[in-house]
């Protein structure tokens, strides 16, 4: 399923290969939560602005429409008309950070939806019966999301909670993959690192799901918070023991300096909900860092967001216009900002995957982590 190609120290080149298209990596997938961006882009739109991967939510799609609905119309693929690769995320992560009232046993966690209040029963095996339904081409592993900092031995608790449910997941979508009416029989399983910002935890975490020979592994449970220098170190800690004919998966990051230097660190996969969520307020990503659309030294400005860039909004239009747009209210604004964002991202992939080819990654890395992430 995963190819390595190219090493350069220990970021790597590799590709993904899915029922739905290969996926060239690093990569970062475009979130589509609830199976559209927010911003107003169609999956004709992710192709025009080189999307690989889209990422939806098991939660979200299961409160609304419903994935009994979604599989009736033939699968996540076909409902959003999309046919290249598709990630659902569990609802692990959701349950935790929407749910005001939750219990959590053995056997999964009762919380209330956050639309009206109904009540909500999610462990693996229904985490996995949704997912199955969608027809995704990677199914998350239903998981413990905790708050970090938390106390040690609750974390070591969830930890092994958490490889038990794992274990569960991966026997639940096993037996469901072999129904006649599985709607994505190529479906598989990445498990989730977890273990707080204890870097012992998370190494053991890592060895332990490591044995089970899944299809990927993610780290999850953090950019929630921890300084970044935090999390690059226990990337570092962890990545040793992930199997290295695996993907890597960084879940929930980032911005594109936190990008440059997880790949710089190993990992593959990145997803993340910040480069759609601040264009639609304006702060949209150039080559020369970060600018705010809303400043008012931009009401005649000419240029377009980015000079440098070629995405549909900067070969036609100005600062001046996308800001107006954006002022007025207009919603052509927002899918315009939100268009050159995402276009953004995947073409730093792009620069990204060439530059580990090329084995120059290290250049790479000097000229533009710190650059990319600076406010203009």
């Amino acid at each position: 399923m995963f190819k390595l190609h190219n090493k350069d120290g220990t970021a790597r080149r590799g590709e993904y290969i899915t029922d739905h298209g290969t996926v060239q990596t690093p990569v970062f997938m475009n979130v589509g939560t609830q199976a559209a961006i927010k911003g107003g882009l169609s999956a004709d739109d992710l192709n025009t602005i080189g999307c690989q991967v889209e990422l939806s939510n098991t939660y979200h799609l299961h409160v609304r429409p419903g994935e009994g609905i979604i599989k009736e119309l033939g699968g996540l693929h076909k409902f959003m008309v999309w046919d290249k690769p598709i990630l659902t995320d569990s609802g692990g992560f959701q349950v935790f950070s929407l749910a005001k009232l939750r219990k959590i046993k053995e056997e999964g966690v009762t919380f209330n939806a956050h639309t009206d209040g109904h009540k909500i029963f999610m462990g693996p095996e229904e985490s996995m019966q949704i997912q199955w339904s969608l027809g995704s081409d990677v199914a998350m592993a239903f998981d413990e999301c905790i708050e970090n900092p938390s106390p040690k031995d609750y974390v070591k608790r969830s930890c092994d909670r958490t490889v038990r449910w794992l274990k569960r997941c991966d026997d639940k979508l096993n037996e469901l993959k072999k129904r006649e009416d599985t709607v994505n029989p190529g479906q598989q399983l990445w498990g989730i690192n977890q273990g707080g910002t204890y870097n012992d935890l998370r190494v053991d975490h890592m060895k332990t799901i490591a044995e089970l020979d899944l299809a990927g592994y993610a780290i999850g449970g953090l950019a929630v918070g921890e300084p970044a220098e935090v999390m690059y170190d226990i990337i570092e800690h962890v990545e040793p023991f992930i199997p290295a004919d695996k993907p890597r998966y960084l879940m929930g990051v980032g911005t594109p300096t936190n990008i440059i230097e997880a790949v710089y660190r190993g990992v593959d996969f990145f997803d993340c909900v910040l480069p759609a969520r601040n264009a639609r307020h304006g702060h949209l990503c150039t080559s020369e860092g970060i600018i705010n659309l809303n400043n008012n030294k931009y009401r005649n400005d000419p240029l377009p967001i980015d000079p440098a860039c070629n995405c549909p909004v900067c070969r036609k239009y100005s600062r001046a216009y996308v800001r107006h747009l954006l002022k007025a209210g207009e919603m052509l604004g927002m899918r315009f900002a939100v268009m050159h964002n995402l276009y953004f991202y995947n073409n730093l992939m792009a620069q990204i995957r060439s530059a580990i080819e090329e084995n120059r990654f290290d250049s790479f890395r000097n000229e533009f982590s710190v650059k990319l992430g600076k406010r203009i």
